[in-house]
C-alpha cells in the first residue's frame, strides 16, 4: 500500500480523496497555486506545495511542478481526481517513466478510450452498440458530403476532450458548415486537437452510465447505473441511482457492455461507461471516462463501497474481494450540484467571500465540498461548490430529503443555484422520472 500520497487536484474533490487518505492511515500532500493557499485540502493535507501562479496553466496543469513536488515530498503516488489532468495520457506515461504510480488506468488506456473515434473502434469490436456516425473527417467539403448521408439532426463532436466543449447540435443541412467549423476550432483551442466526428443526434434520450470497479488481476465488477440525463447545456445538473424509468433487462444488457468495454482495453481502477438510451429502449455507446466521477457519491450510497478507496487500493495491486455476485444494490441516492451562478441573470458565475454558511445535517445527508465561513472564491476555477448528496430507501423519500436538505442548506456572499434545483426537484416530469437531456432546454432554460 501507497504511505504517502499527493493529490493533485484542488476543491472538493482533493478534500474527498484526502479524507479517504486519512481514514486508511496514509500521508498526504496537496499541491495549490498562488490564490488557493487558504483552500481547505491544503489545510488538511499533512504536507503542502506550492506549483505556480493562479491560472491552471500555470499551476494544476503545470506537469513538471507537479512532479517536482512528488519527487521532493517523497510521495510514493498521484491522485489526480477528476477534470485537470486525470485523463491525460501524456501526464499518465510520465508518471510511468519515472515509476511513481498513477492512481487510474495505464497511459496507454487513457490515450486509447479518450480518442473518442478510437473508443468507438473498440467497443464496436467488442459487440458494444455505438451510435451511428463517421470517423473523423477534416475536411468541410467532406463532412458536408457526409452529414447529408448520417442525416439531420445530428452532433458535431470533437474526437478529444470532454465537458460538453467542441460539440455542436446541427439541425438543419444549411447551419452544418458554421457549425462543423465552430466546433473544430473550439476542440482546437480547449483540447490541442480539432479532429471532429459526426454522430446522429439521439431525441429524446435518457444519459445512462455504468459505473465499474476493476483491479490489475482481471476482475472487472459493475455497480449498477446512474441516471444523469437532467443537464442544462450538457452540463450535468441532478444525477440518481437507481435509474427509475430503466427495466431489469435492459439495466442487465448495459452492465455487460460496459464490462466488455472494460475487458477489451485491459481496464484497471474505477471508470464510467456513458450510454445513451433512445426512446425505443435501445442504448448506445457515447464515451468511456477513465476517471473517477463527480456523481460518483449516488453510487457509494446505493453499493456501500467506497469507490475513492478501492481506487487506490486496485492501484496498489491489491484484487478485489469480491465478485459481481456480491454487489447488492438498495435504496436511492440523488445528487445535486450547488453551483456559484445565479440564474436569474443568465447563469452567470459567480465568486466572492463565504460570508455566512451552514450545511444540513441528519442521516443520509451528505455535502462534499471544499467551503467554509470566511473562504474566498477564486475567479480562475470552475464554478462548483460543492455536492449535496442525500440516500433514502424510495425514490419518493430522497427526493423529499434533498428538497429538505436544499432548504436547509444556507450559502451566502455568492448566488447559488439551490432555488433552480429546487424547482427541477418540484416538477413533475421529474417527480415520474420522465425527463431527458432535453428536458430543461424544453422548459426554456
Amino acid at each position: 500500500m501507497f504511505s504517502k500520497i499527493l493529490v493533485a487536484n484542488r476543491g472538493e474533490i482533493a478534500v474527498r480523496i484526502i479524507r479517504a487518505c486519512k481514514e486508511m492511515g496514509i500521508s498526504t500532500v496537496a499541491v495549490h497555486s498562488e490564490c488557493d493557499r487558504e483552500a481547505l485540502h491544503v489545510s488538511l493535507a499533512d504536507e503542502s506545495v506550492c506549483i505556480g501562479k493562479n491560472p491552471v496553466g500555470e499551476s494544476y496543469l503545470n506537469m513538471a511542478a507537479i512532479l517536482s513536488a512528488a519527487e521532493c515530498t517523497g510521495a510514493s503516488a498521484i491522485h489526480p481526481g477528476y477534470g485537470l489532468l486525470s485523463e491525460n495520457a501524456g501526464f499518465a506515461e510520465l508518471c510511468e517513466k519515472i515509476n511513481i504510480p498513477f492512481i487510474g488506468p495505464s497511459s496507454a488506456v487513457i490515450s486509447k478510450m479518450g480518442d473518442k473515434e478510437q473508443a468507438r473502434k473498440i467497443v464496436r469490436e467488442a459487440d458494444v452498440p455505438v451510435i451511428p456516425g463517421t470517423d473523423v473527417v477534416e475536411d468541410e467539403n467532406e463532412a458536408e458530403k457526409l452529414a447529408k448521408e448520417v442525416g439531420f439532426p445530428l452532433m458535431c463532436k470533437a474526437r478529444s476532450g470532454g465537458g460538453g466543449r467542441g460539440i455542436r447540435l446541427v439541425e438543419r443541412q444549411e447551419d452544418f458548415k458554421q457549425a462543423y467549423l465552430t466546433a473544430q476550432a473550439e476542440a482546437k483551442s480547449a483540447f490541442g486537437d480539432g479532429a471532429v466526428y459526426l454522430e446522429r443526434y439521439l431525441y429524446p434520450s435518457k444519459h445512462i452510465e455504468i459505473q465499474l470497479l476493476c483491479d490489475h488481476h482481471g476482475n472487472v465488477l459493475t455497480l449498477g447505473e446512474r441516471d444523469c440525463s437532467m443537464q442544462r447545456r450538457r452540463q450535468k445538473m441532478v444525477e440518481e441511482s437507481p435509474a427509475t424509468t430503466l427495466d431489469t433487462e435492459t439495466r442487465k444488457a448495459m452492465e455487460r457492455a460496459a464490462a466488455r468495454a472494460a475487458k477489451a482495453v485491459g481496464y484497471s481502477g474505477v471508470g464510467t461507461v456513458e450510454f445513451l438510451l433512445a426512446e425505443d429502449g435501445n442504448f448506445y455507446f457515447m464515451e468511456m471516462n477513465t476517471r473517477l466521477q463527480v456523481e460518483h457519491p449516488v453510487t457509494e450510497l446505493v453499493t456501500g463501497i467506497d469507490l475513492v478507496k478501492w481506487q487506490i487500493r486496485t492501484a496498489a495491486g491489491i484484487a478485489l474481494p469480491f465478485t459481481q455476485e456480491d454487489i447488492e444494490l438498495s435504496g436511492h441516492a440523488l445528487e445535486c450540484r450547488i453551483v456559484a451562478e445565479d440564474p436569474s441573470q443568465g447563469f452567470r458565475p459567480g465568486c466572492g467571500v463565504i460570508s455566512g454558511l451552514h450545511v444540513p445535517g441528519g442521516p443520509w445527508v451528505r455535502f462534499d465540498s471544499a467551503i467554509y465561513q470566511g473562504y474566498k472564491i477564486p475567479p480562475f476555477y470552475d464554478s462548483m461548490l460543492g455536492k449535496l448528496i442525500v440516500y433514502a430507501s424510495t425514490r419518493e423519500e430522497s427526493i423529499r430529503k434533498m428538497k429538505a436538505a436544499l432548504c436547509e442548506l444556507l450559502i451566502e456572499g455568492v448566488p447559488t443555484n439551490t432555488e433552480f434545483l429546487m424547482e427541477i426537484l418540484s416538477h413533475t416530469e421529474f417527480s415520474s422520472g420522465d425527463y431527458n437531456t432535453s428536458t430543461l432546454e424544453r422548459w426554456g432554460l
